[in-house]
């Protein structure tokens, strides 16, 4: 059912990288170097500011949610809201939680398999009703190939759409987007009809879903791993990890709402990047801003990335494994003043991953280094800002040692 292309050699990589590398940067046809302590003279970090950070919760049991890899989503009330992939109380297939603004975690709904939904990988998206809407990678009534759900406030859960493969669709890791008539847009990364190389879809308010593209590996690109972003037009733009034109290394496309696809960028290994799994934030003058896994000029440990409204693409920081971070997985997110932060899902101090705000002049400032116990470990998802200008995220790994092999991950916020 799942594509697996991870190649990464035992020799170099413990058990547990092999676990997140099938996770957050699955299928990478580059060899994950680990040689963290390798990093170039040329590397220049601003140095870090007096920074809060806070473990707001940490996943302790199965039955409370194991591995939270989404990002977070924030009320007006300041509860958090997200996903486990793994854990719960119905077989460990994972969660949706909510976390009260006392650090009080409810259990919304534990999923529990084919034919219920299975492994929520993506965050959530909620409407004015408080209606929470998501995917799993597996799970459904049509062979587990994942689904689209909606959980009521009353804990009802709906299975919107129940992917079948070929030719609507196989494992949606995305999270969606909702627009202002209830339509939903995501992506699924493997299935469609142009040999599997992954699909991006509408689902309708009354659960109709339309292929709005299905790729084909050359030229189009390949593995979309990431969500969507819309503008105010009803274009969507995305990254497909890999395909296009440069060697296979991934691609940036705009999708418009007649359903034409245009590729923006192909990405060509060195120096531009290689890669790229998180989706993209957009300024008002139109420029892309985005991370890639791999790639870059700083020994290969990724990048983030502009590219402006004429195609040109820029590199504006390429990542050194150590002190600054390596292997960004998640999407960018910019402040008012036009800084940008992210996290890393290896490297920094203790190679366990990265905090990071990157300033309009290019300077980079590591805000946290994740040790692991009590903090966490291994960020996969990208972080929300609220209005005060704190940060929230998750941890995919770490925490309480004692819950799993490598912890069960954590919540946690951090002011700048």
């Amino acid at each position: 059912m799942v594509k697996t292309r991870f190649v990464a050699g035992d020799n170099i990589v413990t058990n547990t990288a092999k676990r997140f590398l099938r996770i957050c940067g699955q299928g990478a046809r580059a060899v994950l170097s680990l040689a963290i302590g390798l990093v170039p003279e040329s590397v220049a970090l601003s140095p870090a500011q007096a920074q809060s950070f806070t473990v707001l919760y940490t996943f302790t049991n199965t039955a409370n949610g194991e591995q939270p890899d989404a990002s977070l989503l924030q009320d007006a009330a300041g509860d958090l809201y997200g996903t486990t992939q793994y854990g719960g109380t119905k077989g460990g297939f994972g969660t949706v939680f909510r976390l009260d603004t006392k650090g009080k975690e409810t259990v919304l709904r534990s999923f529990a398999g084919t034919p219920d939904a299975e492994d929520p990988y993506s965050g959530l998206t909620r409407d004015k009703a408080g209606n929470l809407y998501g995917t799993t990678l597996y799970g459904g009534t049509e062979g587990g190939f994942g689904t689209v759900f909606k959980l009521r406030p009353s804990g009802k859960l709906s299975l919107l759409h129940s992917f079948a493969g070929t030719p609507d669709g196989e494992d949606p890791r995305s999270v969606l987007v909702r627009d202002a008539a209830g339509n939903l847009y995501g992506t699924t990364q493997y299935g469609g009809t142009n040999g599997g190389f992954g699909t991006v879809f509408k689902l309708d308010s009354k659960g109709r879903l339309t292929l709005l593209h299905s790729f084909a590996g050359t030229p189009d690109g390949e593995d979309p791993y990431s969500g969507l972003l819309r503008d105010k037009v009803g274009n969507l733009y995305g990254t497909t990890q890999y395909g296009g034109t440069g060697g296979g290394f991934g691609t940036v496309f705009k999708l418009d709402a007649k359903g034409k696809l245009t590729l923006l960028h192909s990405f060509a290994g060195t120096p531009d990047g290689v890669n790229p799994l998180a989706g993209l934030l957009r300024d008002p003058a139109g420029n892309l801003y985005g991370t890639t896994y791999y790639g870059g000029t700083n020994g290969g440990f990724g990048t983030v990335f502009k590219l402006n409204a004429k195609g040109k693409l820029i590199l504006l920081h390429s990542f050194a494994g150590m002190p600054d971070g390596q292997n960004p997985c998640a999407r960018l997110i910019r402040d008012a003043a036009g800084n940008f932060y992210g996290t890393t899902f290896y490297g920094g101090t203790s190679g366990y991953g990265t905090v990071f705000k990157l300033d309009t002049t290019g300077k980079l400032t590591v805000l946290h280094n994740f040790n692991y116990s009590p903090d966490g470990a291994h960020p996969i998802a990208g972080l929300i800002l609220d209005n005060a200008g704190n940060l929230y995220g998750t941890t995919s790994a770490g925490g309480d040692l004692n819950c799993g092999f490598s912890g069960c991950g954590t919540v946690f916020k951090l002011t700048p």
